[in-house]
């Protein structure tokens, strides 16, 4: 008989995991590997420690186990923010007046404001064990670089983010809690990196991309020595380290009896929908449970709802390795919509690899109604969400109101990634009626794969 649930569900401290989970040990069809982008081969352990940590290089080239230990260091660290609630949205599905039962995993409750310090305290470790003086990174709408400058000073490193324009104009206030953790932080493109100049002469007023700031991170980490690149999405190694969201809510879920049938979250680059449904898809590929997994995008970089599944760069500049993704094709620029965690051409390789075959859902939606959404969550269950976070919320109402006219009792758990204090801009745009919704057009789209790289 399952117990009677509270609004807010909190694992014990003893129970936190204590090890990650790895989807891809679990996968029938492993993700295609990352390339040299020089021979098209599949790259070394040796290729990939010259950017990243040595340790962070081995679990993205590892598909065979399915749990890491977790070190003690890091933890120690989870702890002061972890086990993070559960909580039951009664307040919503009275408001909906729906018979859905909806759940959301709150991962704001860190000065970062959101669940990317699962992967940043845990890149930090690794680059402090390995003697380096610090890391490189890029960052959209600011949550990754802030949580990345709260590692690294936490662990005494050097941080240097490059912030995509747009965001760094929209939100200044998250770009000075990084220079208030020590981080040093620059507009990208910028002038400041060969590739980033080569960018700003190609795309002149560019307001950016993901795409272009982790060109320019990545050749700020390999010109300086004791230095290495750190990324805070789409990586197998943070996916890895973001399945901490989804092992505690099936643990929570376990706890009370709670079976989710439609499982929900944001998609970008993959972190956050990553870290959620691993361990439920775990189960779902083992046979022993099934559920719907829905992958939400914005309209504006549709990645998955009408990208192209191939190898592409990861980056603008084309100094990554390839990967085979869902994109929009690395010189894709989005719009400078306020979502700007999810700006970003391409998905997971691991997450996309889960949609080729059939495993996943994926819908766009407009940002106006993804607002929408944003306010009226504010409004009936007192949390302000970051734009990133309320594409999922605008699923889970639309899937929850689809409820009400079926009369079926699905249970949906969705991922509310972090909080939207420095996101007022958006939100006041959205409030003076002046928020619009940009569309790329498919001749735009096509124009863009029509420069993905050729394979032989």
């Amino acid at each position: 008989m399952s117990k009677e649930i509270p609004y807010k569900i909190y694992l014990e401290e003893n129970e936190l995991p204590r090890q990650w989970y790895n989807v891809r040990a679990d996968m029938k069809n492993k993700p295609a590997p990352l390339l040299d982008p020089a021979t098209h081969q599949p790259a070394s352990l040796e290729m990939l420690s010259h950017v990243f940590c040595e340790e962070l290089a081995k679990q993205e080239l590892n598909v065979d186990d399915a749990y890491i230990d977790i070190p003690e260091e890091i933890l120690s660290f989870y702890k002061m923010y972890r086990p993070a609630p559960l909580v039951r949205a009664y307040c919503l599905e009275k408001a909906l007046g729906t018979p859905a039962k909806i759940y959301y995993k709150f991962e704001g409750n860190n000065t970062s404001g959101s669940h990317k310090l699962n992967s940043a305290i845990a890149q930090a470790y690794y680059a402090k064990k390995q003697g380096l003086k610090g890391v490189t990174t890029e960052t959209g709408a600011g949550q990754w670089g802030t949580a990345l400058s709260m590692a690294c000073a936490y662990f005494g490193l050097d941080c240097k983010v490059f912030m995509v324009k747009v965001s760094y104009e929209q939100k200044p206030f998250r770009r000075e809690v990084m220079r208030t953790y020590g981080a040093n932080v620059t507009p990208s493109p910028s002038d400041t990196t060969a590739v980033g100049r080569k960018i700003l002469e190609e795309f002149p007023g560019t307001t950016g991309s993901l795409g272009c700031a982790i060109s320019e991170a990545v050749e700020a980490a390999v010109s300086h020595e004791g230095y290495r690149y750190v990324l805070g999405s789409v990586l197998n190694q943070v996916l890895l380290h973001q399945s901490v969201i989804g092992l505690e809510s099936m643990a929570a879920c376990d706890k009370y009896g709670i079976v989710p049938d439609v499982i929900i979250g944001c998609a970008g680059g993959g972190s956050n929908l990553g870290g959620l449904i691993s361990p439920f898809m775990g189960r779902k590929l083992r046979g022993e449970a099934d559920y719907q997994f829905i992958a939400v995008e914005p309209a504006s970089c549709p990645s998955l709802t009408r990208g192209k599944y191939a190898y592409d760069f990861c980056d603008t500049g084309k100094v990554c390795p390839l990967a085979k993704m869902y994109t929009l094709g690395s010189g894709f620029i989005p719009s400078a919509n306020h979502a700007g965690g999810l700006r970003y051409h391409g998905m997971s390789s691991t997450i996309s690899q889960l949609y080729d075959d059939g495993l996943i859902e994926a819908r766009s939606v407009e940002q106006t109604a993804v607002f929408e959404a944003a306010e009226r969550f504010a409004r009936i269950e007192g949390i302000l969400p970051a734009p990133e976070s309320s594409h999922a919320i605008r699923v889970a109402i639309d899937e929850a109101l689809r409820c009400k006219e079926t009369g079926e009792e699905k249970t949906i758990l969705f991922g509310l990634t972090g909080t939207g204090y420095f996101d007022m801009v958006a939100y006041q745009k959205f409030n003076d009626g002046v928020m619009t919704d940009y569309i790329p057009t498919d001749d735009e789209i096509a124009a863009s794969l029509a420069k993905l790289p050729k394979m032989d």
